[in-house]
């Protein structure tokens, strides 16, 4: 039989290996922990709300953009007729001339200037003024196919652009807007306005640019003019003459 080992002087005995206790659980917890699943629900609402967020923000972005596209559109436009300016005017004959250039298509300018005009600003105002340019622009609209252009560039000038035309056809053209503008009466409180119109036409050239075009143009109107000024005279002439010998 085997004796048990004496301790020996200042050696404390190792005491046998004691399990730890375990932290004491509360009654109605479970033992694993519950965060994770407690997060989840509010990791998926942050990451609808930011969604939300993103969704809202390109929901503005796409209407600045088409505020931006629509504000870029009306640089051109005239707002008292809503025809092209004379800014977007010179931007489509640029574009035009390149082309005529380019594929060898027939085009013409008809530059047109209202008779009579400035009496209707002195004796009505500008307002009837107003209201007579936007007739002279709605007659120019109505008289021209859809793949034409009309644009007003100064006061009481409107300027055509018609594709497909040989000079024949757009001296007949401008002829039957000149018409269609006198044609068109303005009711003004208890007076009838009614204006004519001057319309010179040049034919575009490959060769030419925006500035030869618009000078010839000028230069043709003014040239009808004095022709519409003189077959004035000349009518007015015979109805005197014609009540003289009468």
């Amino acid at each position: 039989m085997k004796r048990q080992s004496a301790a020996r002087p200042g050696h404390k005995p190792i005491a046998s290996a004691q399990p730890r206790s375990k932290a004491p659980v509360v009654a109605g917890e479970r033992a694993d922990s519950t965060e994770p699943k407690q997060s989840r629900p509010r990791s998926r609402a942050l990451v609808m709300r930011l969604a939300a967020e993103v969704d809202a923000l390109a929901a503005q972005l796409e209407a600045s953009r088409a505020r931006v596209s629509d504000l870029e559109a009306r640089i051109d436009i005239d707002p008292l007729t809503d025809t092209l300016n004379r800014r977007g005017f010179e931007r489509e004959l640029k574009r035009s001339l390149a082309y005529v250039k380019r594929y060898g298509t027939s085009a013409a300018l008809i530059y047109i200037d209202l008779d009579e005009f400035k009496p209707v600003n002195d004796r009505h105002g500008h307002a009837a003024g107003d209201a007579v340019l936007k007739a002279a622009a709605a007659a120019l609209i109505r008289h021209v196919r859809a793949s034409d252009m009309v644009a007003r560039i100064g006061g009481d000038e409107f300027v055509v652009l018609l594709w497909n035309v040989g000079e024949t056809a757009a001296v007949a053209k401008a002829a039957a807007l000149e018409a269609a503008i006198y044609s068109t009466a303005i009711c003004w409180g208890a007076s009838t306005l009614v204006v004519g119109a001057s319309a010179g036409v040049v034919l575009l050239g490959a060769l030419d640019t925006p500035a030869d075009v618009l000078a010839r143009a000028d230069s043709a109107m003014y040239a009808r003019k004095a022709e519409r000024q003189e077959m004035t005279s000349r009518h007015m002439r015979a109805a005197v003459a014609s009540e003289a010998g009468g």
